[in-house]
């Protein structure tokens, strides 16, 4: 398992740091301010980064969003796509892109499947009990990240503990969840976990189904910082999850509905960092990350996929979010082996460079720029590269354009041609390709209480790979257009959000729409936030959207809907708040994806221990 990888570069990194000691006195570390962003390489302020959100605990809290799906479908310009509630294959579009060009990190490593014949993430089992921060990224981010990050990024930063949290929760279903946190953190070390279990009897996954897909998930973190001096820092963490989900599939008809299929998955990713700060007039950075997934399909045609990861970092830069000049630079290796359907196992390796570069010539305008250089074993070499700008008009107005590129190399699963007919690897296929540009536009009010921004946007995907008829093919083009529109609102104890999009997503070949990108989609969310009482009403609405029928394979258009969700919470006292949710509060009977079963209304509660 790779996490002995993990492991034994945790201790080596310790051993490494030993020289290091002696450096020069510390200048201030961007990562240490804590209102920067991370998903942009290069510490960054979020009012001046294009087509970013930024999801807090706080709001995670507010909404009691348990998986992360249930805070993504909100986000305008992102599509959630799930084969049925409760533990259901979850996939997010990202400005009309397939699920599979959504980057997803965690603590700035590499989650998406390379056993996946797309090598996308299933959202499904996320948990977010030991999560602090979500940011999402989007448009294409090749420079950043390098290949998979064609339609954005998503990242999510764990939590370091301080003190006890518990929260349980049962209601509908026969749901079941508790969640427990523990930890200290000081200036200079910590050390915490947190371990969280969900359960369900869940509904049918499949919509024309009677028996109820039960959904189980375990998720377990560690972590733990260390000063090493007084310029040398030692951080790392474990990730664990597994979870369990029954499925509906084909009769020996091959008729959808009603299966005793289900599917199991175990995973365990963490990193190990060694950060050194103001050495030689740089902060610089060494990680080693790990990733270790196994995933078990169970059925009358059972099958196993297996897939790890080692990735190596070094990163050297200066200058934090609110420098006039910054920039950090770095090279990685990236190492990833995967099994297929027959057993065999294959592996892919990349070498990367990449730096970025932020300079502000006045204290309202910043230009950033970033060239990043991927030089896959399998494939020829791939440059990319992103420009943007912001400017502060003044009054509160800023007006932002951005220009980037990205790329996608084809899976292990692609490249070996898995459930190809006839069998044997592929002949020509090349690596998807994008480009797509932002311009936007925002008011902030002088004392923080509005905000309001609308982004208009391009993506064009060049090569984009999909399954033909027996094997996989390049498409010439495929198009998205679009616009968001977002703000918040506070009065007093009262919040209001929403946000709007539009999202016109094509083939540009055959002018045939994208499956499963809804054209209008949006919410509106209404809160309170007082000393004793918080609530959060939310309506979420999508609009009709092209799909495949599951029974029949055939084009078909999903009916759009809306939902409404309520979730509130009383403190009885400072440490002990008692919690209530209703999802689908009105009880429409609607579909995610089509073919597949949601829930009906369903209410839970609980209490929460935060002292």
């Amino acid at each position: 398992m790779r996490i002995a990888t993990l492991l034994a570069a945790t201790s080596g990194l310790a051993l490494l740091s030993t020289a290091a000691l002696a450096a020069p006195s510390l200048a201030g570390n961007a990562e240490a301010d804590v209102d920067a962003v991370i998903v942009t390489r290069l510490a960054s302020e979020p009012e001046t980064v294009l087509g970013l959100t930024v999801i807090t605990d706080r709001e995670i809290d507010a909404r009691q969003a348990v998986f992360a799906a249930d805070i993504l479908n909100d986000v305008p310009g992102l599509s959630l796509s799930r084969n049925g509630a409760f533990g259901g294959v979850t996939t997010v579009r990202m400005r009309g892109a397939a699920g599979d060009k959504t980057l997803v990190l965690v603590d700035g490593m590499v989650q998406n499947d390379a056993s996946s014949p797309n090598g996308g993430f299933d959202f499904a089992g996320f948990d977010l009990g030991d999560i602090e921060r979500v940011e999402i990224l989007q448009g294409p981010q090749g420079s950043l990240w390098g290949s998979d990050a064609i339609g954005g990024v998503i990242s999510f930063t764990t939590r370091e503990p301080n003190g006890v949290r518990l929260a349980v929760e049962g209601g509908s279903h026969g749901t079941a969840r508790a969640n427990l946190s523990g930890g200290v953190s000081r200036d200079r070390f910590a050390v915490g976990g947190s371990v969280a279990g969900y359960r369900t009897d869940g509904v049918s996954k499949a919509a024309n189904g009677t028996e109820d897909d039960g959904f189980e998930s375990w998720t377990a973190s560690l972590g733990g910082r260390v000063a090493l001096g007084e310029k040398l820092t030692l951080d790392g963490r474990v990730r664990y999850n597994r979870f369990e989900v029954d499925i509906d599939g084909y009769d020996a008809f091959f008729a959808f509905g009603d299966t005793s299929d289900r599917a199991e998955s175990e995973s365990w990713s963490g990193y190990a960092r060694l950060r050194a700060d103001d050495l030689i007039g740089l902060d610089h950075s060494l990680t080693v990350s790990a990733y270790d997934l196994q995933r078990d399909n169970i059925s009358a045609f059972s099958s196993t996929y297996e897939a790890q990861r080692t990735t190596w970092r070094y990163t050297a830069g200066k200058g934090g979010a609110k420098d006039a000049l910054s920039f950090i630079a770095g090279i990685e290796r990236d190492d990833t082996e995967a099994t297929v359907s027959t057993g065999a196992a294959y592996d892919l390796g990349s070498t990367s460079v990449f730096g970025v570069l932020r300079y502000a010539p006045i204290e309202a305008l910043i230009f950033t720029g970033a060239l990043r250089h991927d030089a896959p074993e399998e494939f020829d070499s791939k440059t990319t590269a992103r420009l943007s700008a912001s400017w502060a008009v003044g009054a509160g107005f800023s007006l932002q354009a951005s220009w980037g590129q990205g790329y996608k190399t084809p899976t292990i699963s692609q490249q070996v041609c898995d459930f190809c007919f006839p069998a044997g690897p592929s002949v020509g296929l090349k690596p998807e390709s994008a480009e797509g540009w932002d311009l936007g536009a925002s008011w902030r009010s002088a004392d923080d209480r509005f905000f309001v921004q609308a982004v208009a946007y391009r993506l064009e995907v060049e090569d984009q790979i999909s399954y033909g008829t027996g094997r996989y093919v390049n498409l010439d083009r495929t198009r998205t257009d679009g616009f968001t529109l977002s703000g918040d609102a506070s009065f007093g104890n009262v919040v209001l959000s929403a946000g709007y999009a539009y999202t016109d997503a094509v083939d540009d070949t055959t002018g045939a729409r994208l499956l499963r990108v809804p054209e209008h989609s949006g919410r509106v969310s209404l809160g309170w936030e007082g000393e004793r009482f918080t609530g959060r009403f939310t309506i979420r609405a999508e609009g009709e959207q092209a799909d495949s029928n599951p029974s029949t394979f055939s084009p078909q258009v999903r009916d759009g809907f809306v939902t409404a969700d309520l979730a509130g919470g009383f403190k009885i006292t400072e440490a002990v708040e008692l919690t209530l949710r209703v999802e689908n509060l009105f009880d429409e009977d609607y579909q995610e994806s089509l073919g597949y079963g949601e829930t009906g209304r369903a209410a839970f509660i609980g209490f929460r221990f935060r002292p």
